[in-house]
């Protein structure tokens, strides 16, 4: 039953004897006094302390959550800039090396030219030398040749004589 039929039914005994228009009345009184008391201000006070709360705590999320973002715009930018330093770092070690190896190449040819000067020294030395022993030996045959010649078909005026003139001609050759 509602409220309303239960003031307009009067009930048995009449309105006043049903217990349940005492217990509409008390609930009345008892919002009326919550109303007088500002019961109803304290809960919207506490609802609205409670907004703020949770607004606040939004605000802080929000703000939050936009530091997260810069801080994360911060290591996307830094680990760009570290990934463009590993390119220039590779890049240049790659031109080191490639001025390294140019050198090294550059350092073997000339080593390269340096013992084949030398090769080529030593072989005209040896050359010269082995035209030395040559002339030397060719000399040496010769005198013997001379020497034996000498010995058979020269008399020894002719010694004499050829012995004079060999130091005249040193002699003069001295002077």
């Amino acid at each position: 039953m509602t409220v309303f039929n239960i003031i307009m039914a009067g009930g048995s005994g009449g309105m006043f004897q049903d217990a349940r228009f005492y217990i509409l009345i008390s609930l009345a009184l008892f919002f009326g006094l919550l109303i007088w008391k500002g019961v109803h201000k304290a809960l919207a006070g506490s609802l609205d302390a409670r907004a703020d709360t949770i607004r606040n705590e939004l605000d802080e999320a929000r703000r939050l959550r936009e530091e997260a973002q810069t801080l994360l715009a911060s290591y996307h930018r830094k680990q760009s800039e570290a990934e463009k330093l590993a390119e220039d770092i590779v890049a240049q070690a790659r031109k080191d090396a490639e001025s390294m190896a140019s050198d090294a190449r550059a350092q073997l040819a000339a080593k390269l030219e340096r013992r084949t000067q030398v090769a080529e020294e030593k072989i005209a030395a040896a050359e010269a030398q082995a035209l030395n022993d040559v002339k030397a030996r060719a000399a040496e045959l010769a005198v013997e040749a001379a020497e034996t010649i000498l010995r058979k078909d020269l008399k020894a005026a002719d010694h004499t004589r050829l012995i004079n003139e060999g130091l005249k001609q040193m002699g003069s050759a001295l002077n």
